[in-house]
């Protein structure tokens, strides 16, 4: 008996461009939040997103990105359509030839570098607002919703996470710092809040495994479900820098070649740090409220932020 998640993927394929479904697949390891599926028909080949109803305003968010990038110069997959259907959430988007960045036989800096070239035109795009959630397609405005401690603005972002260095901190108990160094984490958020800071959109997940590469060496961008409003192009780095302390990728020279693609130098990233640090523990702020499973991983990676920062 086929899989019923396959035989939806074609159904969906077949009502929305009236065509005949000739063969399917799913791909595995790629999505690691959406079933990810390639669908071809009598004239063409798909690739066919699906999640829970509720992930609906991403595929629109997503829609958005990869349009207004495209019509900047980054390439990425044309999407064909995007809706709900029987509770599902769906996006159909032109499948793209070629080989996932993580298994391309292009040099992996080659790839960063162009990467690192796409960021900057990303952190172009005119929007408005600040966070996540695309809220006006039309504008291009996002915004981050309030929680309790913080209005949802980038300010208010800082003052939740001052403010919740006390001396009861669940970061004190769980060894991510010290009293002491708590003091000295608060004068550093604190400084943040004097700064002037460009706003602007981010991919938020670039990686190798978000990308295509060509026959030609072109790579093309994927998956901007991670897309938000953030500062720029800090929110892109601190991502990449983040990325590299967990697992090494990119590594040092890719990394390297991702700021020379943006016009970077190294010696731009200090400020950046104080940044990771703010991004590490709010993340866990959040673990603790809403995901406990993740508490400790979090804790023992805003433990290495403040060790480098720090120490």
């Amino acid at each position: 008996m086929r899989d019923s998640v396959v035989t939806q993927a074609e159904r969906i394929v077949s009502d929305v461009l009236l065509e005949k479904v000739k063969t399917s697949y799913q791909v595995i390891g790629k999505g690691f939040v959406n079933q990810v599926f390639v669908v071809e028909t009598e004239s063409r080949k798909v690739v066919v997103r699906m999640n829970d109803s509720g992930t609906y305003p991403s595929y629109v968010k997503e829609k958005w990105c990869i349009e207004q990038a495209a019509a900047i110069g980054i390439p990425g997959p044309e999407v064909l359509s995007i809706g709900i259907i029987d509770r599902t959430a769906y996006m159909i988007q032109a499948f793209v030839d070629g080989d996932n960045g993580v298994d391309s036989t292009v040099f992996k800096s080659d790839i960063w570098r162009q990467l690192g070239q796409y960021a900057k035109l990303i952190h172009s795009i005119p929007v408005k607002g600040y966070g996540e959630n695309l809220i006006d397609p039309v504008h291009g405005e996002f915004h981050s919703p309030s929680h309790a401690g913080s209005d949802g603005s980038w300010l208010g972002y800082v003052q939740y996470n001052i403010n919740s260095l006390t001396e009861y901190d669940r970061l004190i108990e769980l060894g991510v710092i010290n009293p002491m160094k708590s003091q000295r984490v608060r004068k550093l958020f604190e400084n943040l809040k004097k700064e002037t800071f460009r706003f602007g959109l981010i991919h938020g997940d670039i990686s190798l495994k978000n990308t295509i590469v060509n026959q030609t060496g072109q790579v093309i961008l994927l998956d901007w479900g991670n897309a938000e409003v953030r500062t720029v192009p800090h929110g892109e780095i601190i991502w990449l820098m983040r990325c590299h302390i967990l697992d090494g990728n990119p590594n040092i020279e890719e990394f390297k070649a991702f700021l020379d693609g943006y016009g970077i130098s190294e010696e731009n990233l200090t400020d950046m740090r104080h940044l990771l640090l703010l991004s590490a523990f709010d993340n866990l702020r959040w673990a603790i409220d809403r995901n406990p499973d993740l508490i400790e991983s979090y804790a023992a990676f805003a433990k290495k932020v403040v060790d480098m920062i720090m120490d």
